[in-house]
């Protein structure tokens, strides 16, 4: 027996306006598949780690990003289904052009994220214990993460210093080229020949210490070379396939620069990785299942996770959204707030033909396998 729920694939393509169709999706019956909620769905939601790795939470970097929010986020990620995720920021949204300016912007990020924590009785996960702790316990947790590394400014001990703020998922590049710069960022005109002399100094330095090493927005070279220098497995949190375009032509055009192709999504696969596939090229939960399954057939269900590059709580102030930024409150939205996010990508995978176990593994498990990999040794 089903119970229905109210998923309105016209309000779904309102919240999430500017984003694709993808390709080569076999055709929705009638989106009614869709519009029922599977009666396994809540029981395997509550047995699986649900865990999005790459999640940003606005909080203010500088006096000019206004006050803190009032955010309620324990309340919005159990809502949303999800155990776990990494709590992400990047310091280069706004023009870097004075020293020490990118590590101001980093600490101050860190410390209004230590205020929302403890505003929502939330800590960080330092270890994979912490986060089965969590899921456990029923209590949400976070994994600190930050995109790029602009606040290091050629300071390799300040990657020891993140650590002992909490920081356990470090991504190596984000937009810009930082002002000592770590390697290639995809987007941009390649000028390191991949991983520079700094970036592999910073791999290692988090090899050492215990961090996990995220390899999105880097170039192709610049992964190739830092899978030569890592011990652990490492993560590219948020990407697509380079051939499920969708039917939007410009967020397409937008968004090819930024997918992994088939080889190097198994070339991280074989080095034991894991990567994360965004929401933004699906106009449903159905579609984004799908690409999901097509992910995993290619590099096995092992090395394969959800990173939506989304954001759980409403963005900060004044801020406008980025060209291809979502919310996860939108997918919510489109459930009716009768189910959340997680649960509605566990009844589409479930739709799309996944097995639980391998929903499991998605889902959250490969995550933890690679978080407590990285996190296992402590200096």
């Amino acid at each position: 027996m089903t119970a229905a729920i109210t998923y309105s694939r016209r309000k779904f393509l309102g919240v999430m306006a500017g984003t694709g169709a993808a390709l080569m999706l076999p055709p929705l019956a009638a989106f009614a598949a869709e519009n029922t909620l599977d009666a396994r769905t809540t029981a395997l939601v509550a047995a699986t780690f649900g865990i999005d790795t790459h999640n940003h939470i606005d909080v203010p970097l500088s006096v000019e990003d206004g006050p803190a929010p009032d955010l309620d986020l324990a309340d919005e990620m159990k809502k949303s289904g999800l155990s776990a995720i990494s709590m992400t920021f990047a310091v280069d949204y706004h023009s870097l052009k004075n020293p020490g300016e990118a590590y101001s912007r980093f600490t101050s990020g860190l410390d209004g994220m230590d205020a929302q924590l403890q505003k929502n009785g939330m800590t960080r996960a330092l270890t994979l214990a912490d986060l089965r702790a969590a899921k456990k316990n029923n209590q949400p947790i976070v994994v600190q993460s930050v995109e790029g590394a602009h606040f290091l400014e050629g300071k390799i001990e300040r990657v020891k210093e993140a650590y002992n703020r909490g920081l356990r998922h470090f991504g190596l590049l984000h937009d810009s080229d930082a002002s000592t710069p770590l390697g290639d960022v995809y987007t941009n005109p390649p000028r390191f020949n991949g991983l520079t002399d700094f970036g592999t100094a910073v791999i290692k330095e988090c090899n050492r210490l215990g961090m996990l090493v995220d390899l999105a927005h880097v170039s192709d070279d610049t992964v190739i070379a830092a899978l030569k220098v890592a011990e652990h497995p490492v993560i590219i949190s948020h990407t697509g396939l380079n051939w499920r375009l969708g039917s939007n032509e410009n967020m397409a055009r937008m968004m090819r620069p930024r997918l992994i192709s088939k080889e190097l999504a198994k070339t991280v696969a074989a080095a034991g990785g894991v990567v994360g596939v965004w929401t933004h090229l699906a106009d449903s939960p159905l579609e984004y299942a799908q690409n999901l399954h097509a992910l995993a057939e290619l590099i096995g269900p092992d090395h394969v996770c959800i990173g939506t590059d989304t954001k759980l709580t409403p963005p900060l102030g004044p801020h406008m959204p980025r060209p291809g930024e979502r919310t996860n409150t939108a997918w919510e939205s489109m459930a009716g707030m009768k189910t959340g996010f997680f649960t509605a990508v566990v009844d589409a995978m479930l739709k799309t033909g996944f097995a639980p176990t391998d929903i499991a593994k998605i889902g959250g498990e490969n995550f933890c396998r690679v978080f407590g990999a990285a996190t296992q040794k402590t200096p």
